[in-house]
């Protein structure tokens, strides 16, 4: 299966703990492709720290619910606790996509519900896959990201990277 994730720390050493997450991911399947670095601001509990954000496409023989049990999984091996919904946490590992799949399930649904709503999702999704489907919507990633343009409180990280690339 392939796989679009989303990774997020706003807890510790931020980038750190997005670079300790790939290589814990590469421990379960290939990693294909990983978007750059971006600081935003909290979505839903607004009251913590930035966070650092990415994404990547993991290819893994796993099913979906497999799948994500081993992110819980390597949450937990990094030190994520239970907490408050959209809370701060040392990392946060999302399944944004699959390709051509849908899950609705109660623990578990692909592509993640909040996607076309989330500039913290789609910036680094669209640096990495532009042009993949949303398989409820038909629109493409950068489709998706534009309806939310203008975008506030997302900027590449650290700062200063894009004037440097």
């Amino acid at each position: 299966m392939r796989a679009y994730l989303g990774l997020g720390s706003n807890l510790g050493d931020r980038s750190r703990a997005i670079t300790d997450a790939l290589a814990h991911l590469r421990g379960l399947g290939q990693v294909l492709a990983v978007a750059p670095l971006y600081e935003t601001e909290p979505w839903g509990l607004l009251e913590q720290p930035r966070f650092i954000n990415s994404a990547c496409l993991l290819e893994a023989n796993l099913g979906p619910l497999a799948l994500l049990d081993a992110l819980k999984a390597i949450e937990g091996r990094m030190g994520r606790v239970p907490g408050p919904l959209n809370g701060p946490r040392p990392i946060d590992l999302d399944i944004l996509l699959c390709v051509g799949l849908i899950v609705n399930l109660p623990r578990l649904h692909i592509p993640h519900a909040g996607l076309v709503d989330r500039a913290t999702a789609l910036v680094p999704l669209a640096d990495i896959a532009p042009e993949c489907r949303h398989p409820l919507t038909g629109e493409t990633v950068a489709v998706h990201l534009d309806a939310l343009r203008p975008l506030h409180g997302i900027a590449p990280y650290p700062p200063g990277l894009a004037d440097s690339i």
